[in-house]
């Protein structure tokens, strides 16, 4: 079910590989089974008045259809493939969530910066892990579990001071959305860099933070 990776260079960082059509409870499926990630259900979409709503029922709803949708998220959580068949065949729109801080922690960068990143990575020849793209133009590195607690340790060692960079580190208690999930109107989570056989062992944060570092900064200063 895994894809080939398709690398995104300097020549074509505007672009996005190719994204097949894929069902919340297969991806949830293999996400758990092929990469041993805990992952659960959180709101869907839903048809109102010529538009779509989140389940929540909230008018207001600051992330429509990519949410949890219980309080005991962390709970629910799983790293079964038969669960997470069992979870979705309940409502099979429900959003595709993963929990962060277990087998993974992620680094979050607007987009510009995170493909000026991937450019200088793909450079450097640094190894990389899966990167998801969100329909709110963030870009997110999956690392090594703890990553997210020495990241402004990391930072700072840099030169640069956490708070003049846009680089939001997701780990213990947290969460992200996973493709196919939709956010709202704005659209679905992709990958820029599939889950494969080959980014299988994930990179340490201190191998990632100083090219997204230089690259949120080169961004502040622009800005």
């Amino acid at each position: 079910m895994l894809c080939v990776e398709e690398s995104i260079g300097v020549e074509n960082t505007a672009q996005i590989p190719h994204q097949r059509t894929e069902l919340p409870l297969e991806c949830a499926v293999m996400y758990a089974e092929e990469r041993h990630w805990d992952v659960f259900p959180g709101t869907w979409l839903e048809a109102a008045d010529r538009t779509e709503e989140c389940s929540c029922g909230e008018a207001d709803c600051p992330a429509p259809g990519a949410h949890p949708a219980r309080k005991d998220w962390a709970t629910e959580a799983t790293g079964s493939g038969g669960a997470a068949r069992r979870l979705w065949s309940k409502q099979p729109r429900a959003s595709v969530l993963l929990p962060t801080g277990r087998t993974f922690d992620v680094l979050d960068v607007p987009e510009t910066a995170g493909f000026l990143a991937l450019a200088r990575m793909e450079r450097l020849r640094v190894t990389l892990g899966p990167v998801a793209r969100t329909p709110d133009r963030r870009m997110l590195f999956f690392v090594l579990p703890g990553g997210s607690a020495k990241a402004e340790t990391l930072v700072r060692a840099l030169g640069w001071s956490p708070a003049s960079l846009d680089l939001v580190a997701h780990g213990e208690g947290g969460y992200v959305a996973a493709p196919p999930t939709r956010i709202g109107r704005m659209g679905a989570v992709q990958w820029a860099r599939r889950p494969t056989r080959a980014n299988r062992w994930l990179p340490d944060a201190e191998e990632m933070i100083s090219p997204l570092a230089y690259a949120c900064g080169q961004e502040a200063r622009g800005a």
